[in-house]
This record gives structure tokens, C-alpha cells and sequence, in this order.
């Protein structure tokens, strides 16, 4: 796990069009069952699991982390979840992503919110991705965009995308068909 995947964290090399994840000062080996450190990741960028003090956490936690990248990237607002502080953080995923899949969340894993939250969280509807599209943004959103970030951006951790199933989807077979091209080869299908 890397725990700590953010923009500044990304190498792009635009000749060979690669991506390089750099500083794994915050990385960690993952084992089924132990119990992690929830003081990693940057706030902007922190899976829920992470601002509920959920310990048993796995390597789908940099893929929220990778989903709220994406999100700023498709939506041109840097950082999408702009939290003032990791309590305000969960918050602002929440008036996003809606309360009742949080509370379904901490049901699930009988997680027990800190008693701060009592005060700030309220009760938020999920909002449809498509109401962040706007005339800046509408170029960088399709619906392969969209389904992509909403497999990312969810708040139980096992129903993430896994790395192998988000280089799989659809959203990605435009660059799979120009490797492909390339390499003269068909394009795998999915």
C-alpha cells in the first residue's frame, strides 16, 4: 500500500507516456487482519476508512485516493474533497457521496463515529456526478468517466475498483486500442 498517493506524488514522463508513483516513505506491506496507522495520507486525499479511524484497511484505500484525484482532474476543482480539517474532511464527502451510505459504512464494520461528528455531519443526499459537469468541465466528463469514479469513489473500501479491474474498464480501451495500434496488435477487449 502506498498511502500516500496525491498529485505531488505522480511523475509524468509525457515522451515514453508514463505515470511514476514516487515517495513510498508512507508505504506499507499489506497483511489480511493487521491493523494500520490511520495518521497517513494527505487530507484531500484520505480514504474514509482513514477519517473513521478504521484500522483494517487495504491497498483499496490509494484507490479512493486515485478516485479524488480523478475527480479533480475530470472536474477541474483542485481538491475536489477540500476539508478544512480530517473531521470537515469526511463532511465533504459525505455531502457527496450522501449519509446513508456512510452509516450503511460504519453498520457494516461497526465502526463508531467520534462524538465531534455529532454536531457537524447532518444528513446529505448522494449527489449525481453529473451535477459537478459544467461548461468548463463538460470535455474532460463521459460516462465511462463517470462510471470509472463512481467504482473509485466509494466508501466501503471492498467495493473499490481493484488496480487490476481499473485498468480494465472501459474508460481506459481507448488507450488500450492505441497500444495495440503500436504494438500491431487487436486491441484486447473487456
Amino acid at each position: 500500500m502506498h498511502r500516500e498517493v496525491k498529485p505531488h506524488n505522480v511523475m509524468i514522463d509525457h515522451e515514453n507516456r508514463k505515470l511514476r508513483l514516487i515517495d513510498w516513505g508512507l508505504a506499507e506491506f499489506y497483511h489480511q487482519g493487521t491493523e494500520y496507522n490511520v495518521r497517513v495520507a494527505s487530507r484531500y486525499f484520505k480514504g474514509p476508512e482513514l477519517l473513521v479511524d478504521f484500522q483494517e484497511y487495504d491497498y483499496s484505500l490509494d484507490m479512493w485516493s486515485l478516485g479524488a484525484m480523478f475527480a479533480s482532474m475530470i472536474f477541474r476543482k483542485e481538491p475536489f474533497f477540500h476539508g478544512n480539517s480530517n473531521s470537515d474532511q469526511l463532511v465533504k464527502i459525505a455531502k457527496v457521496l450522501g449519509t446513508e451510505d456512510l452509516f450503511d459504512y460504519l453498520d457494516k464494520y461497526e465502526i463508531e463515529l467520534d462524538a465531534q461528528y455529532d454536531d457537524i455531519l447532518g444528513r446529505f443526499p448522494k449527489k449525481n456526478w453529473h451535477s459537478f459537469v459544467n461548461a468548463e468541465n463538460q470535455r474532460f466528463v463521459t460516462n465511462e468517466a463517470i462510471d470509472f469514479l463512481d467504482k473509485l469513489l466509494r466508501y466501503d473500501h471492498q467495493e473499490r475498483l481493484t488496480a487490476k479491474e481499473a485498468m480494465a474498464h472501459p474508460f481506459f480501451a481507448p488507450i488500450r486500442a492505441d497500444e495495440a495500434a503500436a504494438r500491431g496488435t487487436p486491441a484486447p477487449t473487456t
